[in-house]
């Protein structure tokens, strides 16, 4: 056993980890305040669900040997029967089963939750977990295996994805608009304002997602070697560059540099270099990331031209970002690498993965939405589903309102109160006026 690597490789799963939380916060700022909890929830019960279902089945699926022409793996591995702590991934050296098991299981994690920033405000929450252990199983443990084991399909055509242009952000993407088309639009949509509440959290948001995304990328190399030390350095330099071509994209169009701007920008650069950055060098990743920056700032405004409502525009920041990444590397990779060959491999990888997961990700929503109702009562949509379905909500205005009140004139908030308040208020008119009377005699 290397125990560099295994070291490497441990914290790097819990840098993936991080970013599922810091993916909740970052959707959670952005939405309004009366779905802010159950945003948060839609990223985070994904820890608890498909965590669940990779020990049972699914690091076997998706890393377990092929059953049959690179679609799937085999069911050897069915609870991680057959691995003990000793078992390594191979050679005499190498890290312990174990731990890519765990490097693996995060991004399984965090792939159905970027999919929920296109349902926000409008989904049942139990409807969404039963979609999301629908989804991980049709979708995502078949992709990964097409994508990272050395008899997947898509492996063996040589089709680049370091760590998850295809298999993470395209899949992801499209079936995020899959399940959109099923749900259909919140109300009031292209009608009522639906800002952001949040900015500070959508940036707390994307600063975790950020410091994480360097054990998405360099971890994936599976040892401390110069290969993670390059991917690490091309997602800073992609990660700063997007976000510079998103804020001017967005200055020359809208004339302003916005906060969310800038966080959405370095998350479209995080996608965009996620597969290429290991096979592209620096000034590769700088390109990648002001191409990222600035046709993302400009895709996300396709669903008000096609009508479609991606909350929180993970189709134009993920789906294209993802594409973006994965067709360049085909004509930036280094090492005589890229070329028209290489491009040809990587189209063939991204369309495959748009075509499986879009029609799967339709069937399994239009499943869930025929069986148990995929979309929430509209009586519930309106109030807020925080409420709805989880009993809370985000802030307590009520006490901030009450701490007000007793600052101000030593009395709890309230409609009596306030009566009080107004009547003060005329007899102080009336005594003014008396002695403005007495002023002028």
């Amino acid at each position: 056993m290397n125990g560099a690597d295994t070291a490497f490789v441990l914290i790097s799963a819990a840098l993936v980890m991080l970013m599922t939380p810091g993916l909740a916060f970052f959707y959670g700022g952005m939405v309004r305040v009366k779905s802010a909890l159950n945003m948060l929830m839609m990223s985070f019960i994904s820890l608890g669900i498909v965590t669940v279902l990779w020990v049972l089945y699914g690091y076997s699926l998706a890393f377990g040997d092929d059953i049959g022409g690179g679609l799937l793996g085999g069911f050897d591995h069915i609870g991680l029967k057959g691995i003990r702590p000793e078992t390594l991934t191979g050679g005499k050296e190498g890290i312990p089963v174990f731990a890519f098991a765990l490097f693996q299981l995060m991004f399984a994690v965090i792939t159905p939750a970027l999919m929920s920033g296109a349902l926000a405000d409008r989904v049942k929450f139990s409807a969404w977990a039963v979609f999301i252990a629908l989804w991980v199983t049709i979708v995502y443990f078949p992709v990964a295996h097409w994508v990272w084991q050395a008899d997947g399909w898509l492996f063996k055509l040589k089709v680049i994805d370091f760590a998850g242009g295809t298999a993470v952000h395209i899949n992801a993407g499209i079936g995020a608009l899959a399940a959109v088309l099923v749900v259909g639009k919140r109300i009031g949509f292209k009608k009522d304002p639906m800002r952001p509440h949040s900015l500070p959290l959508v940036m707390l948001g994307a600063g975790l997602l950020w410091f994480g995304w360097f054990g998405f990328n360099a971890g994936s190399a599976l040892a401390a070697n110069g290969t993670a030390a390059n991917m690490a350095l091309n997602t800073q330099v992609a990660t700063g560059a997007a976000m510079l071509g998103w804020l001017v994209y967005e200055r020359v169009r809208h004339g302003a540099f916005t906060t969310l701007g800038a966080a959405s920008g370095a998350v479209a650069g995080l996608v965009a270099i996620t597969p290429s950055g290991a096979a592209v060098n620096a000034f590769g990743a700088v390109l990648i990331g002001l191409v990222a920056g600035s046709v993302c700032a400009w895709a996300v405004g396709i669903k008000f031209k096609l009508g479609f409502d991606d909350s929180l525009d993970v189709v134009g920041v993920h789906l294209v970002g993802g594409v973006i990444g994965t067709l360049l590397v085909g004509l930036l990779a280094t090492d005589g690498v890229g070329g028209l060959t290489q491009l040809g491999r990587q189209a063939t990888g991204a369309f495959a993965v748009m075509a499986y997961s879009f029609v799967a990700s339709w069937l399994l929503a239009k499943l869930v939405d025929r069986t148990i109702g995929l979309r929430a009562a509209e009586d519930d949509e309106l109030a807020g589903i925080d409420q709805a379905f989880h009993a809370e909500t985000a802030y307590d205005f009520s006490a901030v309102g009450a701490i007000s009140a007793t600052r101000g004139g030593g009395h709890p908030a309230g409609p009596g109160h306030a009566q009080d308040d107004r009547d003060r208020d005329d007899q102080s008119g009336t005594q003014d006026k008396k002695a403005n009377k007495k002023v002028d005699a």
